[in-house]
């Protein structure tokens, strides 16, 4: 006998730290399963908290401030079964460590915990520095019947491991909390991780990620609902919120149904909920919405514009200022500026000096009129020389000093004005050391740092050609 489960996953956008924030972004997308009559909504990793909250876990009181959400967060659940991910921890004054959690709540209140067994301590990961491995017992939550294992994130990158246990126990859908970060190439590999675990266990995996800036990681969402028999059965959106619904049909694996059973850790009784008051053939049909991926110049360009805009934004500064030289880095990031924070945020400044070509400072004016930000000039001839006058630099030292001048002048209008200085140099300057210390390399964010200047060239194009094709000018002068 096959059981359905009408699943959502709210793919959301949380802010580190703001605790309220997250808890009122998550209960609206809970709001909205419970208006599509959905059985089970899935919320990412660390949604009470955001993610990653870093050594904020080690802050007197803030896991007792995450415990209060929490249960603000259940108390506004209602027959939807909502599974959110938060950091769990003893009580303030004990030295246990916090557990990287998803809890179960429905009803007004929380049926259980699940705390992540993998942690990541690669690449940009260092959970173990943060969180303690969760070691418990396994449970199944039945949920309109149907027995459902959570997990969190790298316990889904583990072959034989909590996936398949869970399965093992009896489990006849595993869904999957995430916050995993964006890199090119990352979407189809999460596909074929997905699929390895259903052909391992034979039930369907739900994976459910973040969308979102936090510091120097860009989340790129792209949740996905895989079949019993390893088909794509739901694609969200990349880098936007969304919450996208399957009807997801439950398989019936046990333990002996399969040859290769590995000893497994005891799995509990499942935890009840109730069914929803309408049945699945009352409910409207759904159209699966396989969204489309973006290809691999819109996927960059869209990872590059909402990693901007949340740093500025989840940071609180209400515009940028960056440097324009006329060349194609400080284009690029202008009119990336632009399309992330719209045009009246975005100031740009030209610092000519005697060096400087007529072309740059006109690519500069002409940048600034087709993307509509505010460009003012600021001469650095006469600064350069009462420097001269005093330090008679000669050579390199010399040729540095312009770019020394001109980060001073950008800081300074930072400092003025409140803007947060972009940064404007790419992967290849960064990897060969070609910028000056105290000039180009100012700035507070780096919007570019992890792009080739082949890249650049392509983005830029690519941009241009995006206009162009919508019948508009394209924002980066093409000299």
């Amino acid at each position: 006998m096959a059981d359905t489960l009408r699943i959502a996953i709210a793919q959301l956008n949380p802010t580190v730290g703001d605790l309220d924030g997250n808890v009122a972004k998550a209960l609206a997308m809970v709001k909205q399963a419970e208006a599509a009559d959905a059985d089970l909504v899935l919320l990412p990793e660390m949604t009470i908290t955001g993610y990653p909250p870093e050594d904020l876990v080690f802050k007197p009181g803030f896991i007792g401030d995450v415990r209060a959400s929490l249960d603000k967060f259940a108390a506004g659940t209602g027959r939807c079964v909502a599974v959110v991910g938060f950091a769990d921890g003893p009580s303030d004054g004990e030295t246990d460590g916090v557990w990287n959690a998803a809890a179960v709540c429905a009803g007004g209140k929380i049926h259980g915990t699940y705390h992540k067994r993998h942690l990541p301590n690669y690449d940009v990961f260092d959970e173990i520095r943060h969180f303690r491995p969760g070691d418990g017992p396994f449970e199944l939550f039945e949920i309109a019947g149907v027995p459902v294992g959570v997990t969190i994130c790298e316990d889904s990158w583990i072959p034989d491991g909590p996936v398949n246990q869970l399965a093992d126990g009896g489990a006849r859908i595993v869904v999957n909390v995430n916050g995993s970060p964006f890199r090119v190439g990352k979407q189809r590999i999460r596909e074929d991780v997905m699929a390895q675990r259903v052909e391992e266990t034979g039930i369907p995996v739900v994976y459910a990620n973040l969308v979102g800036g936090q510091d120097e990681l860009v989340f790129d969402g792209d949740s996905l609902v895989v079949d019993a028999a390893g088909h794509l059965l739901q694609r969200a959106c990349q880098f936007d919120c969304q919450i996208v619904f399957a009807d997801l049909t439950a398989t019936r694996v046990t333990p002996s149904s399969r040859d290769d059973v590995p000893v497994s850790l005891p799995v509990s009784l499942p935890v009840s909920i109730p069914a929803s008051n309408t049945s699945a053939r009352e409910r409207q049909p759904l159209t699966p919405t396989n969204t489309p991926r973006l290809d691999d110049s819109a996927e960059l360009y869209a990872a590059l514009r909402l990693g901007l805009a949340d740093y500025v934004n989840k940071n609180g500064f209400t515009s940028v200022l960056l440097g324009l030289s006329g060349g194609i880095d400080s284009a690029f990031v202008g009119a990336l500026a632009v399309d992330a924070l719209g045009a009246d945020r975005v100031f740009g400044v030209a610092m000519p000096s005697r060096y400087s070509s007529t072309h740059s400072v006109q690519d500069a004016h002409d940048l600034a009129e087709r993307t509509g930000l505010t460009l003012c000039e600021v001469p650095i001839g006469p600064m350069f020389d009462a420097f001269q006058s005093s330090l008679h630099l000669t050579g390199l030292a010399e040729e540095n000093l312009q770019a020394r001048i001109r980060g001073m002048v950008l800081m300074s209008l930072s400092n003025a004005e409140g803007h947060l200085v972009l940064a404007t140099g790419n992967k290849s300057e960064l990897s060969v050391g070609y910028s000056t210390i105290y000039g180009d390399a100012v700035g507070g964010f780096a919007p570019i740092k992890d792009v080739p200047k082949t890249l650049v060239w392509e983005l830029a194009r690519w941009r241009n050609e995006q206009a162009e094709s919508a019948g508009s000018t394209g924002l980066i002068p093409p000299r």
